[in-house]
């Protein structure tokens, strides 16, 4: 009996454990030294974060939200929120946008190569969330993005900016290449020993079987192709935003892909916040 409560009770801590650092061992803390050696380094306003990334970053819908008070947090998520709101300034939750902040539709991670110092030089970021690749897959082979993306993150630590690196979603039709994209993210967050967002396997554990928005299941007379009720929307690119799941429940968390975007990055920038960046004036 004692055998059987004690499996049951590991299965739900299991079934509900979310790393703050999303895609790391709840035990592997091996970017805190090296990041708290980089922000040494930091010469700009504390509380600045940069978001790099292509529309599924310059959306309005991507961090924004979180500038208010999101409804139905987790104790958790409110914890980390109410962090997130001390340290960082407020116009980083939606006045940071535009391609001359690091954000645009459309681009790649050789936008970011061609531009990333400029933007480094104009806003000098304590902190900055990457996310590239959904627009690659297309566009750009596995060994430059990998090439590239290394080269990135090195531009943001060498300027004292603590990454915080974010693995593309899945894409409709190009599953296999989007995952081998994430994969190759992972390798190069564990070999800079910079924190992971693993937005790729949140989505894909959360709704393995159908995240996809494009499948026939999902296919309705909205023509809103992000009011899916899965995480990536009817177009098979971008994340859904449906309205019916504009909260932080488990339920909107794997129904809403912005949402649980959001969830995941403000999870992982309070952790850097707590474990590196906080105390330094």
């Amino acid at each position: 009996m004692r055998f059987a409560i004690l499996l049951t009770l590991t299965a739900l801590v299991l079934a509900t454990w979310r790393p703050a650092t999303s895609g790391q061992p709840k035990d592997s803390r091996g970017w805190v030294e090296p990041m708290k050696k980089v922000h040494t380094r930091f010469t700009g306003t504390k509380g600045t974060l940069a978001c790099f990334g292509d529309s599924i970053t310059v959306s309005m819908a991507f961090w924004a939200p979180l500038a208010y008070e999101p409804k139905k947090m987790p104790p958790a998520m409110a914890k980390a929120h109410a962090l997130v709101k001390s340290h960082m300034k407020p116009g980083c939750w939606n006045k940071w946008r535009g391609p001359e902040f690091g954000n645009q539709g459309s681009m790649t991670i050789r936008w970011a190569h061609d531009n990333v110092d400029a933007w480094l030089k104009k806003l000098n970021p304590e902190a900055a969330v990457i996310m590239f690749g959904s627009n690659d897959l297309g566009e750009v082979g596995l060994e430059e993005y990998d090439k590239k993306t290394r080269e990135v993150v090195d531009r943001c630590l060498q300027n004292g900016t603590v990454v915080l690196l974010t693995t593309l979603p899945p894409r409709s039709g190009r599953f296999e290449q989007a995952r081998s994209f994430a994969a190759a993210v992972r390798k190069i967050a564990a070999d800079k020993h910079v924190p992971l967002v693993d937005y790729f396997r949140e989505i894909v554990e959360r709704r393995p079987e159908d995240w996809d928005g494009a499948l026939p299941k999902f296919k309705s007379d909205n023509k809103d192709v992000y009011q899916v009720p899965t995480l990536i929307s009817g177009d098979g690119v971008h994340p859904s935003n449906p309205k019916n799941f504009q909260d932080y429940t488990d339920e909107s968390l794997r129904s809403n892909g912005f949402a649980l975007r959001n969830y995941l990055t403000l999870m992982a920038y309070a952790d850097v916040i707590q474990s590196v960046l906080k105390g330094k004036d």
